[in-house]
């Protein structure tokens, strides 16, 4: 085909777009303002809030307090249609001062109650000065009064009253951090949002402004952290070229609050320090460590410090040495203890050899090595014992390893929820992880608590980031949710996922309650959407091998059982589900006893866990009074349902959103819709050529036969290990 036509489609297409945007019902917009977007409030709302608001006394002396004014003034000449104006002192009515008692005489001279608000706590209220009244954002250091920025910005956007505002807050949890998965040639495991946002080839001379944005972004929400590197790292992260490079990005991130980690490989003496042993205990290697960790903090004197995974799906470790998890851990963490840094160390791990059940390794490789730690080091454990799923029971370890701090791991990326293209909000998942009672020691303790610390020095929760290249981020709008909800819920566990939700909606699209309240309850019922039509009443781990694309519950035959979902489905003639009670693996055992039994009784597991803990017979009573199978199938056609209905929602949206932004939407819930019912037909039909029972009146059978699902391969999918 020539040029010549493609080139005359493509600028008749482009310049229908812009004519529709032109005269469309809202203003174009691609994504890439996120949540930050500051367009101007009603009038009668900027006119209240300009006469609270209209002159700033800011300080501007370090880089964190330039960032705090800057951002306040960006943020209020958008909302207010104006900039304010700008003081020294106190001149008149309507003015807000910020700082902190150091920075800002003002400040100092109004002695606010800032004690117990720590390192980056804020204070927002109405005070007096010279006789004048005056609003107040103030903290203990100049990181509060950027997030009391952020703050007091969202109570614009979210369309509330700032008059008698009187706010005190301080972050739960210490470190905040997103985990990204990122490799050092720019591809991203589990990434969805193409490339890496890291340009490692041009740091450090070139600093893409898109950094400064992603910083801007994470402090907004509260974020301390980001760990630049994938998991499963290479060792050249850290030879001296690339540490040079980290510490360009620090200097990037540090106005903004945000201290940078890398992930380590265990064995990277070996591989860049020409040792023959990584042994932990051997002095060489330990001497190799703590001149590794002098060099890095000469470059980045804030460095936060080193996330592991070790002799976990074949990375090295300790153990390759007959040594511990602890025995490794605390070898970094007294490397890095002279420079105040810290070592994370991922409890994801299970051996080569097949254990009896994946699922109780981890709690039986570290419940042992409770109190063996070095203060400096968190165990950062998945929300769950197998990996990431649509719905896990929370992780058996928190909640046993008191003398331990347990940092959480959360997935933003959605692995194993359709990656960017279905309409998935996490906060709903976060949150019931989060409120789960571990009845540890007794009732009333739940997994938010254990992660705020219970008296530890450090506590904190990390999410597998999913951003990535692409304009918009996160490969979609609504994923851009999964990002805000993982950042407000790291600084308060305890919050409500559907606040947040409510939130980012008025943030991201409108304060048009027309809009907000369905939009809201779309997404506070997606997640369970994608769970009936994926692993319904406690399935897991039934996605395509490798890539995680789509439905596979047939697969076997990979070099591990338990990379198989036929390791975890266990279907056969008599029934379906792990059987991980009392008389099979005994994984129930690992929780407390009142929750152990619980789980361990057929009649007492909750429904939407059933086939995670028990082998249950299809004809298998339920609660609804249809059968084990009756009860599968309506739930895979209630999950297609609902994504239908989700689009019908959407699609009477259409004046209150831009035209780019609605249509990637509406496209993608129409692919959504496509898989879920792709889901659906493919498990019904492998569940029916081993159980050869019919399905309930009115369910239509799957189109196709199970050969032909069988048969779709997806060598290309994207985000793959």
């Amino acid at each position: 085909m020539s040029g010549r036509p493609v080139c005359v489609v493509v600028r008749g297409l482009l310049l229908a777009v812009l004519g529709w945007m032109a005269c469309g019902p809202a203003q174009a917009e691609d994504g890439y303002d996120l949540w930050l977007r500051y367009h101007a409030l009603p009038s009668a709302q900027a006119d209240a809030a300009r006469a609270q608001l209209r002159t700033v006394v800011a300080p501007r002396d370090t880089a964190v307090q330039r960032s705090a004014r800057d951002e306040l003034l960006r943020g209020l000449s958008g909302l207010l249609g104006e900039p304010p104006g700008e003081a020294a002192t106190v001149r008149d009515v309507g003015t807000l001062v910020i700082g902190t008692p150091a920075s800002s005489p003002l400040i100092a001279g109004l002695k606010l109650p800032l004690q117990g608000l720590g390192e980056e706590g804020y204070l927002i209220r109405q005070a007096r000065l010279d006789g004048r009244p005056v609003t107040v954002i103030a903290a203990p250091r100049d990181v509060g009064t950027l997030y009391g920025v952020f703050h007091l910005l969202r109570l614009l956007q979210t369309g509330q009253a700032v008059t008698g505002i009187d706010v005190r807050e301080q972050p739960k949890l210490k470190l905040r951090m997103l985990d990204h998965w990122d490799n050092l040639d720019r591809s991203v495991e589990r990434g969805y949002a193409g490339q890496s946002i890291w340009d490692w080839h041009t740091l450090p001379g070139w600093l893409d402004p898109r950094y400064t944005d992603y910083a801007r972004a994470n402090a907004s929400i509260g974020l301390n952290g980001t760990v630049l590197n994938n998991v499963n790292a290479s060792a050249q992260s850290l030879t001296p070229a690339y540490l040079e490079k980290a510490a360009a990005l620090a200097g990037v991130m540090r106005p903004w609050g945000i201290r940078v980690y890398l992930s380590a490989r265990f064995s990277a003496p070996i591989e860049i320090g020409g040792l023959k042993t990584a042994d932990p205990l051997d002095p060489q290697v330990r001497r190799w460590w703590a001149d590794k960790a002098d060099e890095i903090y000469r470059l980045i004197p804030d460095f936060g410090g080193f996330v592991v995974k070790a002799n976990s799906e074949g990375q090295p470790g300790p153990q390759d040495y007959g040594r511990s998890h602890a025995d490794g851990a605390n070898m970094l963490a007294d490397a890095l203890a002279p420079h105040g840094g810290v070592v994370m160390w991922r409890a994801f791990v299970y051996s080569h050899e097949q254990p009896d059940d994946r699922a109780k390794q981890a709690y039986a490789e570290f419940v042992p090595l409770d109190g063996k730690f070095r203060d400096n080091v968190l165990l950062q454990v998945k929300n769950g014992a197998i990996d990431f799923q649509p719905r896990e029971p929370f992780h058996p370890l928190f909640g046993a390893m008191p003398k331990t701090p347990l940092m959480m791991e959360f997935q933003i990326t959605k692995e194993y929820l359709g990656f960017a293209t279905h309409l998935v909000y996490l906060g709903a998942l976060y949150e019931e992880t989060l409120a789960s009672d571990t009845y540890r020691p007794g009732p009333g303790h739940t997994v938010a608590q254990v992660i705020e610390g219970r008296g530890h020095a450090l506590s904190g929760m990390a999410g597998v980031a999913n951003i990535g290249s692409d304009r918009n981020w996160s490969g979609s709008i609504f994923d851009q949710a999964n990002w805000y909800a993982f950042g407000r819920l790291a600084w308060n566990p305890r919050q409500s996922a559907r606040a947040i939700a409510e939130d980012w909606v008025r943030m991201t699209f409108s304060n048009d309650p027309a809009f907000v309240t369905p939009v809201v309850d779309m997404m506070m019922s997606s997640r369970e959407a994608v769970v009936d039509y994926m692993t319904p009443l406690g399935l897991h781990h039934l996605m395509g091998r490798g890539h995680h694309y789509g439905p596979a519950p047939w697969d076997a035959g990979s070099e591990r059982p338990d990379w198989d979902p036929v390791y975890y489905h266990r279907a056969d003639r008599q029934g379906i589900g792990f059987e991980r009670g009392s008389t099979g693996s005994d994984a129930v055992a690992q929780y407390a006893p009142a929750l152990a039994r619980q789980f361990d009784d057929l009649s007492r597991v909750p429904e939407r866990d059933l086939l995670w803990f028990h082998h249950v017979p299809w004809d298998h009573r339920m609660a609804s009074g249809r059968t084990l199978w009756d009860e599968m199938v309506w739930h895979y056609a209630r999950g297609v349902d609902d994504v239908a209905a989700m689009r019908r929602t959407w699609d009477g949206l259409s004046g209150y959103v831009d035209a780019p932004r609605y249509q990637q939407v509406a496209s993608f819930l129409a692919i959504q819709q496509q898989e879920a019912q792709w889901w659906r037909d493919a498990s019904v039909a492998y569940w029916q050529s081993i159980n050869g029972l019919p399905l309930p009146a009115g369910q239509a059978p799957p189109p196709h036969p199970l050969s032909y699902y069988q048969s779709l391969k997806f060598p290309f999918a994207p985000g793959h290990h």
